[in-house]
C-alpha cells in the first residue's frame, strides 16, 4: 500500500457517496493549487491524466 491510499481511502470513506461534475473537481483542485503551489505540478498531472482517459493515442 502506498501512502498516498490513506488519503484515497479516506476520500472513498468519507465522501463516496456523493456525485460531483467535472467543474466542480476542477475549482476544488485549482483552490487547492492557490493553497499549496508546491502541488501545481502533481496536480496538473493528474488532471492532464483524468482528461485524457478515454485517449486511444495514450495506449
Amino acid at each position: 500500500m502506498y501512502f498516498t491510499d490513506r488519503g484515497i481511502e479516506e476520500l472513498e470513506r468519507r465522501r463516496g457517496e456523493e456525485e460531483v461534475t467535472f467543474e466542480w473537481l476542477a475549482e476544488q483542485l485549482r483552490t487547492f493549487v492557490d493553497l499549496n503551489p508546491d502541488f501545481e505540478v502533481p496536480v496538473e498531472r493528474l488532471a492532464t491524466w483524468l482528461a485524457r482517459l478515454d485517449d486511444e493515442d495514450d495506449e
